[in-house]
């Protein structure tokens, strides 16, 4: 098989692969109760006729097209299509909002959009039309829209059907841009992040190494149901499994993730610590119901799991681990399909306790290290290095990486971005010298595995790896005449929650609202400003401060900038608290 840093772009890897491996299937999913495939072969057909036809919508080299759809075999064939002709791929979440569309349409200057369903075209289209770049909505769905002068509607099946396979140009290089995934900075908008070819392959080629040095390379399956928009995915989800040669099966979504997980029976799971968790609540309601036998040896599973985690093996917990080895573990193995080889959890901070629980029950769980900057993955736990769950493990093959004097993280080599569109301002503040400045703190331990500590910057990262900005929303919530000051807190949360000062003036002027009455009047201008946001950026629970922000109690800056950490000392038990309510 041929060694993967030859490939000069991600599309000749895949035409590789599919040349390699036929009419084998490659990318499954789930239609009318029943998984059925797409063949390597049919793949790379569908992938030639759709980037020709492509070209004869008139898209150029280097022109940008945006995808918004959930993860199905179509996705998958559209960005392979994308890059095929020579353009840039734009994936971008289905949960953003009209405006957020916009913006990115108009910010990447996008001239087509690939958009799944009906449902999704209802944000999509409305920004396609006002937007001064777009040319042209393509539907894996037919989308039922009426034409418009401006603009072209399309659907990808007919597209294919019209246009022959024929053989494509691709002689971009490692160096050449592949695609733009916005990601949100603190400043608010979403920056585009530009990951050339070479980032991507960089990074599949050192998940390869870890494969094949700590698991063996073999004929692997893959379950994907993080969106494949998110850099993770994308990169962990997508092109890592073409690189191995491993089938693809797009899961119906979390509901039915545990019955996913048993029909498939994946090899290689790209996680986030959320679905760890929710795993884990299943587990053990499920024993609970079992009677006190199963109990008993799940307490006995972790008792001895934390021990050997610890490095404190007993010769006396030999028969018992020989009997969870008999009656326990392979039931909880089962119920993931029987063949896992590893869990990669990455896109935000694992809970140590949530890490050592699945390794107690025979599950071998990795955590990881990334930044969509950094194609995304920059260091993953190895077994043969010692997995400690308050690390994120060794550097990854290609990736150097050193601690500033600071505490700062820096990442170089080839994985790192070229910086982010059309914004030389940030690309200049995190890309010295060739090094990334990750905005992370961290060290190195004496095994060499990187350890993170804090975050430098305040992006909020939730539990389930979506990266928020919480300027952008303070900023909105201000907007309103209720609101004076407001903070939002989330970060490894399900959800974002709020401290907010009610605006004094406006308090006043109607009646001195108080109690009940003032926090109906402020969960209205909380709903106002929730409307314009997207899921992830909503606000779900607010608290009101005792006193507004202010440089004498040292909750601002002279700058008039507000001391996050300062004011989570004064009110952090009670936004706590409003997350306790949510369970």
């Amino acid at each position: 098989m041929r060694p993967l840093e030859t490939f000069p772009n991600l599309v000749t890897m895949f035409f590789a692969r599919a040349e390699q491996h036929g009419d084998s299937p490659f990318l499954w999913a789930k239609r009318d109760g029943k998984w059925l495939p797409t063949s390597w072969a049919e793949t790379a057909r569908q992938v030639r006729s759709l980037a020709n036809a492509l070209k004869a919508l008139d898209l150029l080299p280097g022109d940008r097209v945006m995808l918004v759809s959930e993860n199905r075999p179509e996705w998958c064939i559209a960005d392979l299509a994308i890059m095929a002709a020579g353009c840039i791929s734009v994936p971008t979440y289905t949960t953003n909002t009209e405006r957020d569309h916009l913006h990115i349409i108009e910010n990447s200057g996008a001239r087509a959009v690939f958009v799944s369903s009906p449902k999704l075209a209802k944000t999509l289209v409305p920004a396609a039309l006002r937007s001064s770049a777009c040319r042209a909505v393509i539907g894996f769905e037919p989308l039922r829209i009426g034409q418009s002068g401006a603009i072209g509607f399309h659907q990808m099946a007919d597209l294919i059907a019209e246009h022959p396979p024929a053989q494509l140009v691709t002689d971009f290089q490692r160096d050449d841009l592949a695609c733009l995934i916005y990601t949100s900075g603190t400043g608010g908008a979403p920056r585009g992040v530009r990951q050339h070819h070479g980032a991507i392959l960089c990074n599949v080629e050192g998940c390869v190494d870890l494969v094949d040095q700590e698991f063996g390379w073999g004929d692997e399956t893959f379950l994907s149901f993080l969106p494949a928009s998110h850099a993770y995915e994308h990169t962990g989800g997508q092109y890592l499994p073409i690189a191995l040669g491993a089938q693809i099966y797009y899961s119906e979504g979390l509901e039915k993730l545990a019955s996913n997980i048993e029909e498939v029976r994946p090899t290689i799971m790209i996680v986030v610590p959320r679905l760890f968790e929710v795993l884990r609540a299943r587990i053990l309601k499920s024993i609970q119901k079992q009677g006190p036998v199963a109990r008993y040896l799940l307490d006995n599973a972790l008792a001895i799991g934390a021990r050997r985690y610890e490095g404190r093996r007993r010769l006396a917990d030999l028969p018992m681990d020989l009997l969870l080895g008999a009656a326990l573990r392979p039931k909880i193995t089962a119920r993931f399909g029987g063949r896992m080889k590893a869990m990669v959890s990455g896109g935000a901070p694992l809970n140590p306790e949530i890490g050592i629980f699945f390794e107690a029950l025979g599950l071998t769980l990795l955590q990881g290290y990334g930044q969509t900057e950094a194609g995304p993955v920059v260091s993953c736990n190895r077994p043969s290095a010692g997995i400690r769950m308050d690390t994120v493990g060794p550097p990854m093959k290609g990736v150097e990486v050193r601690i500033a004097e600071d505490g700062e993280i820096l990442v170089r080599g080839e994985l790192v971005m070229h910086g982010y569109w059309q914004n030389p301002e940030e690309t200049a503040r995190v890309l010295k010298n060739g090094w990334l400045h990750s905005g992370d703190i961290g060290h190195l331990d004496d095994q060499g595995r990187l350890v993170i500590t804090d975050r430098k910057k305040d992006l909020i990262v939730n539990d389930k790896g979506d990266n928020v900005a919480p300027q952008r929303v303070e900023g909105m919530l201000t907007l309103e005449p209720e609101i004076l000051q407001a903070m939002v807190v989330g970060d490894k949360r399900p959800h974002l929650v709020s401290l907010i000062v009610p605006d004094p003036e406006w308090v006043r002027e109607n009646g001195q609202l108080e109690g009940e009455a003032l926090r109906h009047a402020i969960g209205s201008a909380v709903d106002r400003v929730n409307q314009g946001l997207s899921v992830i950026e909503k606000i779900r629970r607010f608290i009101i401060a005792d006193e507004p922000f202010t440089i004498e109690n040292s909750q601002l800056t002279p700058s008039l900038k507000i001391r996050r950490h300062i004011i989570r000392e004064v009110y952090g038990e009670r936004l706590d608290a409003l997350y306790k309510r949510s369970d």
